[in-house]
């Protein structure tokens, strides 16, 4: 097993990316719960998203939904401007950042913990400045080595998913041997960027990437074994929510159900993750998971107790 300890760094990289005079103060991490799993709430501010596209890609409609999961219970709230669904068109910064900077703004200026959902350092380096205290990278094994240098510079914690290509050609790229070894060696492969930059252990979140260059089997397999990814040595976050395996899965009459209707599902994926060990979850619904969340977190102190008795 790696050792959080044991990881190399060479020193802090220099990024050229600008800072604003007077950067927010960044939410500490120190506010999220210990005791279950965080629930990152999806905030998708774009025309296209799989799930929800077009649903708050207004400011007004953006920032509403945004409160209303913070207020039932989201411990952060994941902001993107650009869909990841397979096949998206690519998102430019400058776009993207006038997609979500003022919802960012906004749930920050209300008190939330904020992610920001992107694959541009630029839009990073702005959110953060604006206070986001999350990067949520769905890059996979394609970083930007500017990417890697803000991680370093700003030390913000970062989550390193797995994902081969981009969104057009993530899904001919499905072929793996042996699933779950070949991840989480690709994901070591990965993380050794950060590590060589002097980005440290503790600010890298690890996401197995459910659905981006896996099949559905290939998914199953990986919430199956997700425990092996503790090996890592790293937080682990999990996003199943309305995804097509969901879909195909409660399909009738041979027709997949449709994104809205994978929740009861979603809530299920998310209590089998949260016992195996997940620090987070992503959802689009909070409650039910928020509920999840908690009954899987008893059922492991359960367990625990009757461990310690024998």
């Amino acid at each position: 097993m790696d050792s959080l300890a044991a990881a190399p760094g060479t020193g802090p990289a220099t990024s050229p990316l600008p800072t604003l005079r007077t950067p927010r103060p960044r939410a500490s991490f120190d506010r999220l719960p210990t005791d279950r799993a965080v629930l990152l709430g999806i905030l998708n501010v774009t025309p296209d998203s799989f799930s929800d596209g077009g649903s708050y890609n207004s400011l007004d409609t953006a920032i509403a939904h945004g409160l209303r999961m913070f207020y039932a219970g989201a411990d952060i709230i994941d902001i993107g401007g650009e869909s990841t669904r397979p096949g998206a068109a690519e998102v430019d910064p400058k776009t993207e950042q006038e997609r979500i900077m003022p919802v960012v703004e906004a749930m920050v200026k209300a008190g939330a913990l904020v992610s920001v959902d992107t694959r541009h350092a630029e839009t990073a380096a702005t959110a953060i400045d604006a206070g986001a205290a999350l990067i949520n990278d769905v890059s996979g094994m394609s970083v930007s080595p500017e990417m890697v240098a803000l991680v370093a510079e700003r030390k913000v914690p970062y989550v390193l998913m797995h994902r081969r290509g981009d969104s057009k050609t993530m899904d001919s790229l499905t072929s793996y041997r042996n699933t779950v070894p070949e991840v989480i060696a690709e994901l070591k492969e990965a993380r050794e960027a950060f590590y060589a930059a002097g980005v440290a252990p503790e600010q890298l979140i690890i996401d197995p990437g459910i659905g981006f260059s896996k099949t559905a089997d290939q998914n199953w397999e990986l919430l199956d074994k997700l425990e092996l990814f503790h090996q890592l040595g790293h937080r682990i976050l999990v996003g199943t929510s309305r995804k097509r395996f969901l879909g195909s899965l409660l399909s009738t009459a041979g027709k997949a159900a449709a994104p809205a209707e994978r929740d009861h599902a979603t809530v299920a994926t998310t209590a089998l993750a949260a016992a195996k060990g997940a620090w987070g979850v992503r959802v689009h619904e909070v409650t039910g998971n928020l509920h999840a969340a908690k009954v899987a977190a008893r059922m492991t102190l359960a367990h625990q107790n009757a461990a310690a008795r024998h």
